[in-house]
């Protein structure tokens, strides 16, 4: 038997930053993934989503990397979308994602700042968030691979 607690943080962005997850299906967007991650395996602690980005507080199963979480979760996500017919254009997501080990003790942290992405973004944009995001964990990356900037 394994005994395990892994919460991640993960973030994405809708392909091009383009703001096309609107208010009046995003609940029902939440909702379904909810059960996705529910039906994998995961325990989904805090969801939320802005027009052009998301964020996901997880407790991950062991056996599933965050590779194939995101892979699955975005593919099944935008085959979802695409099939309600909620964007005028095909929906998909950016490749790639931002994952965070979040200890025990921060979960609840995390989680009120994922429920709290509205007022977050009205004093900060996404883009100096993920940067903010990486550079407090220590992490490198070079600017022209971040989410792309909205077309």
């Amino acid at each position: 038997m394994s005994y395990t607690r892994l919460h991640i943080h993960l973030v994405t962005a809708v392909k091009y930053r383009r703001a096309l997850i609107l208010s009046s299906w995003r609940d029902e967007m939440l909702r379904y993934q909810t059960g996705h991650l529910k039906n994998k395996g995961h325990k989904p602690l805090a969801i939320y989503a802005m027009p052009d980005h998301w964020h996901l507080l997880v407790g991950k199963h062991p056996s599933v990397s965050e590779s194939a979480l995101m892979r699955d979760l975005k593919s099944d996500t935008s085959e979802w979308i695409n099939k309600r017919g909620f964007t005028d254009v095909p929906f998909h997501w950016q490749d790639g994602y931002a994952a965070f080990a979040v200890s025990k003790s921060v979960v609840p942290t995390v989680t009120r700042y994922i429920h709290n992405q509205e007022e977050h973004h009205r004093k900060k944009s996404f883009r100096s968030e993920i940067i903010y995001l990486l550079d407090d964990e220590g992490i490198s990356f070079k600017p022209e691979y971040l989410f792309h900037d909205p077309m």
